[in-house]
């Protein structure tokens, strides 16, 4: 615990002399450093939000004030999906940088990655920062790697039996499509190599229903799952002992967990809301940060798998906030809305969130107004399911409703509805 305590204070320390926008938030603590205890940390240190460093790089494009360092020490730039409304850029140190590969490593080792694999990368390698960290810290390991970037479902397919890959890294979902491709192809799981598949970007990495199909198609392989976020970096990997359940990496992360809507801590066991402060991650750390993740408390003490890294039993049980996440993008309803609104001829839209396959789906459901055309109308569909997929990087199905049949409000609209 003093070990975590020298990190925090030495953040603080660090980050208060030049980090223009901990400065002004935290404004005033300078003067109580170093902090005495971790309970010192949680009482006087307030929590960041998104909210805050999301107008925080509104206001002072394009990166905002969350920077450490100099300009010129800044190395790699990395984007979110842009479904807030515009897509966050994050900027890391080339020691940032590093730190981010060390943390992937630790999903890695947990899943006896070493150079003896060949591990396939099922991503399209766009801004986002996941895809790239997995990429170079398989590297860094020695194994074989081999991007799946630009590639369809078949070609990846191929690849992955050509290859004798062992490793997989994509979204659950994408994995259920691969099974489900290879299968219609007339493959079964002994035609590939795979020993490992490491999932993430969604919650179905944990969810024993998911995890069985996959292992269905591949019995020979291993579920690994795995979060993170772009603006902490790679946050945690699955217990080799407990199937279902997220170590984080307390090298690189301080964690706490409470009560979404306060400042109090919960009980070990209960379900409260993930908070991460960055370590490792110091070129633009995140303190005290607010994830919207919905976890269990960990239990102290050391666990059956020998890590003293606090382990999340169930992994990432959903979200806090009105986050919803698709196949790995995470979407809100600010984003959607956008998007339907750049369209004058629909007069009224619903968003239905469901569940097929024990995984999130979403679609839109548009009302056209009464004067539009029936092919212009089936136009207008065809443009948004394409404006969602530019925008969001996901194939969002869009439905039509007759005229005058969706709800009306006078007062605060409620367009998604959960079933």
């Amino acid at each position: 615990m003093s070990d975590v305590l020298e990190k925090l204070n030495r953040l603080l320390d660090q980050t208060l002399a030049s980090n223009a926008f901990y400065r002004t938030k935290l404004s005033g603590l300078k003067e109580s450093l170093p902090l005495a205890s971790l309970d010192a940390f949680r009482q006087g240190v307030p929590c960041t939000t998104k909210v805050e460093w999301i107008a925080d790089q509104q206001a002072h494009p394009p990166y905002g004030t969350n920077l450490t360092f100099p300009m010129a020490s800044y190395v790699r730039c990395h984007q979110t999906s842009g479904t807030t409304g515009a897509p966050m850029r994050w900027l890391d140190t080339a020691e940032s940088w590093h730190a981010m590969l060390e943390a992937w490593d630790c999903v890695y080792a947990a899943a006896g990655a070493s150079s003896e694999d060949r591990a396939f990368f099922a991503f399209s390698f766009g801004p986002f920062l996941g895809f790239w960290t997995a990429f170079e810290s398989a590297q860094k390991r020695g194994m074989f790697c081999l991007s799946g970037g630009g590639m369809t479902t078949e070609t990846r397919i191929k690849a992955l039996v050509d290859h004798q890959c062992s490793i997989l890294c994509c979204t659950p979902t994408y994995a259920l499509r691969l099974a489900q491709v290879a299968a219609e192809q007339g493959l079964h799981g002994k035609d590939f190599a795979l020993r490992a598949i490491i999932v993430a970007g969604e919650p179905g990495g944990s969810l024993p229903a998911v995890r069985s199909r996959l292992q269905e198609f591949w019995p020979q392989a291993r579920i690994w799952d795995h979060h993170g976020m772009t603006e902490v970096g790679p946050v945690s990997y699955e217990c080799p002992e407990h199937p279902c359940s997220l170590h984080v990496i307390q090298d690189a992360f301080h964690c706490e967990v409470l009560e979404p809507a306060s400042d109090d801590a919960v009980a070990p066991g209960q379900q409260g809301e993930l908070i991460l402060t960055t370590l490792s991650r110091i070129g633009s750390p995140l303190i005290r940060y607010r994830t919207g993740d919905l976890v269990r408390a960990p239990e102290p003490g050391l666990c059956r798998c020998g890590s003293e890294d606090p382990r999340l039993e169930g992994g990432i049980l959903g979200r806090c906030d009105d986050m919803v996440v698709v196949r790995g993008v995470n979407i809100y309803p600010s984003a959607i809305d956008q998007i339907v609104r750049s369209q004058a001829t629909i007069a009224e839209y619903q968003v239905e969130v469901f569940t097929k396959d024990h995984l999130t789906e979403l679609k839109v459901i548009i009302e056209p107004i009464a004067s539009l055309q029936p092919d212009h109308v089936l136009r207008l569909a065809s443009e948004l399911a394409r404006d969602f997929q530019v925008s969001l990087a996901l194939r969002v199905p869009v439905e039509v409703a007759q005229p005058g049949t969706l709800p009306r409000f006078e007062m605060k609209a409620k367009r998604w509805n959960r079933r």
